[in-house]
């Protein structure tokens, strides 16, 4: 029974501990400094060599200007047996506060001394001067510490000081040196320096980059100055310049690596820089040795024509696309050559008989469990345009079930409630729906909770469903490349269904429909009724963000762009735009962060 009592008693006293513990930290971080006094005094009492107890309680009495109270504290500290020098930085800055300078000095040489006599200490002691921003201080003692102890290494710190201070050519030089010496990897290295630099090639942080760089390149040839300019002229949208960099380092790598050179040609694509992207993808076309890399630079050099060349030169394409099929074969191999083919046939030329033969011959070939899900999303999809609806559900659930936890299953998913939405069957939409809010995919599950929140929200107040249906029946035709038939049934709903809740929705996808007819202006129209008139809703996020992408890549209006972009980040934090938003808005900005 004593023993049961002990372990009560201890599990008590655990229990008060840690809510004491939380309660100070609490109290401190709302500002509540009077009440986090009373628990530090207590922690810190109990718990004399925990540091953090300590500065704790110190920073509770100088925010309260308790200075002598903070003073008498440090003292009794710096009495016991071999106190830590970081204290007397404690002591400096607590006579700083009091505007002391030449006591709070003195403790910072008295601290800094200690660096003699162990140069271990001068991490601890920068690290601590760094704290209260006195960056000379922390520069000193690093320096010193290394200068004295050659084994140790601060320059990654000297570096984000540097930074801090304002010296950028001093940071740049102390990362690049870092990187040079092998002491950290490439990728921290840019980490470090990407808020430094804007997509403005006249802006002087990237100026000095560059001279840097070509620089350190011109008096040592080392591929990673390649690598490093590469960075900086995709950073700077310059990827002509990029390209040259690419050629170079492929040229001297060992065994015909195309993948940074793909990568290039991806980011142009996505830039719409299809100049350029062409270029990379031929360049890797004629210099790979790999047929599947060849091919696969084939099919972006077709996905490029299409986009820039009329319908009445389709045939062109087909007879490209045959021309590859008889090169490469019908092969597990060439998967990605038979989809996009069904695809052309299906999307562009309206044949999807041809496509679902071409896909189903494919499943017949011997490969994995993925690769047959890569089919077979491809056939659904191709089975779905052309309203075979049963058909496309049976092969988006096989993928369903063989890989549940994978992000193929749960776009499997999606293409079940997508499916189940396009024929009206609701309900079922949005059973799957809501699993799928939950998805590791972050796209996945934000598009589940904009169909979710369209269906449920268009039920309750319409038992009959019928904008419902509608809008259903215009998102299809729009699924199916019928983009007139699909603006026209949304037209239906804006006109018919005025003040319903499915008018922002109809506005929405109307103005995206419109935007890839360049009908720039009639989807900028759509856009500003949803925020006018649907500013606290759903969707408002959504009109918000394709303004200012409207503005920023089409219009070429940055400060609308601008404007726009600045809403999303102090009225819709929560937003899946968010990130991007703030991204695009600093960029246009012209900011550099630290």
């Amino acid at each position: 029974m004593k023993l049961l009592g002990f372990f009560t008693f201890l599990l008590f006293s655990l229990t008060i501990y840690a809510q004491e513990d939380f309660l100070a930290k609490q109290y401190f971080e709302d500002g509540d400094f009077e009440k986090a006094v009373v628990f530090y005094e207590k922690l810190a009492k109990q718990n004399p060599r925990r540091t953090d107890y300590l500065q704790g309680l110190i920073a509770c009495y100088q925010q309260l200007e308790r200075y002598t109270d903070a003073e008498a504290y440090l003292l009794e500290q710096l009495n016991q047996r071999n106190p830590h020098p970081t204290l007397l930085i404690e002591m400096g800055y607590n006579y700083s506060l009091q505007d002391m300078p030449e006591k709070s000095e003195d403790y910072y040489d008295r601290a800094l001394a200690f660096i003699e006599e162990n140069p271990n200490y001068g991490y601890a002691l920068g690290y601590q001067f760094q704290k209260y921003t006195l960056l000379d201080r922390a520069v000193a003692a690093y320096k010193k510490a290394m200068e004295l102890n050659p084994t140790l290494d601060y320059n990654y710190q000297l570096a984000r000081i540097y930074g801090e201070q304002g010296d950028i050519e001093k940071m740049y030089t102390s990362y690049l040196e870092l990187l040079v010496n092998n002491k950290t990897s490439k990728s921290n290295i840019l980490r470090s320096i990407d808020d430094f630099i804007t997509s403005d090639p006249e802006d002087v942080n990237n100026q000095t980059l560059r001279a840097i760089l070509l620089q350190k390149a011109q008096k040592n040839p080392d591929i990673i100055w390649n690598e490093l300019l590469s960075w900086l002229f995709i950073k700077q949208r310059q990827f002509e310049s990029a390209l040259r960099q690419e050629k170079a380092i492929f040229k001297r790598m060992e065994g015909g690596n195309t993948g940074r050179l793909e990568n290039l040609g991806a980011t142009a694509l996505e830039e719409n820089e299809h100049e350029v992207a062409k270029d990379v993808f031929e360049y890797i076309k004629e210099e790979s040795a790999d047929p599947i890399v060849q091919l696969n630079a084939e099919l972006h050099l077709i996905d490029i024509a299409l986009v820039e060349i009329e319908k009445n030169q389709w045939d062109g394409i087909q007879k490209r696309y045959e021309a590859l099929i008889e090169q490469f074969g019908y092969q597990t191999q060439t998967l990605q050559l038979q989809v996009a083919y069904a695809n052309f046939l299906t999307f562009k030329k309206d044949e999807p008989s041809p496509a679902i033969e071409l896909l189903k011959n494919s499943l017949e070939l011997p490969m994995n469990e993925r690769s047959k899900a890569y089919i077979k999303l491809a056939l659904g999809d191709i089975l779905v345009y052309d309203k075979r609806f049963n058909e496309a559900l049976i092969y988006f659930s096989q993928v369903q079930d063989k890989l549940k936890n994978d992000v193929m299953g749960q776009d499997a998913r999606y293409k079940v409630a997508e499916t189940s939405f396009y024929k009206g069957d609701f309900d079922w939409a949005l059973t799957q729906l809501k699993v799928l809010r939950g998805s590791t995919s972050q796209l996945i599950a934000n598009d589940a909770m904009q169909l979710s929140l369209l269906i449920s929200d268009n039920s309750l107040e319409d038992s009959t469903q019928t904008a419902l249906k509608k809008y259903a029946r215009a998102d299809f035709l729009a699924y199916q490349n019928k983009t007139d038939e699909a603006i026209e049934g949304l037209n239906d709903i804006l006109e018919n269904h005025k003040g319903e809740k499915i008018e922002d929705e109809a506005l929405l996808k109307q103005a995206q429909l419109l935007e890839s007819q360049k009908k720039y202006e009639a989807a900028e129209f759509n856009y500003q009724k949803i925020i006018e008139f649907y500013g606290n809703g759903i969707l408002a996020d959504d009109a918000l963000f394709a303004l200012g992408e409207l503005y920023r890549n089409v219009l070429d209006q940055p400060d609308k762009a601008k404007a726009y972009y600045e809403r999303i980040i102090y009225e819709f934090q929560d937003s899946y735009y968010f990130p991007q938003a703030r991204k695009n808005f600093r960029m246009l900005r012209g900011d550099v962060v630290n």
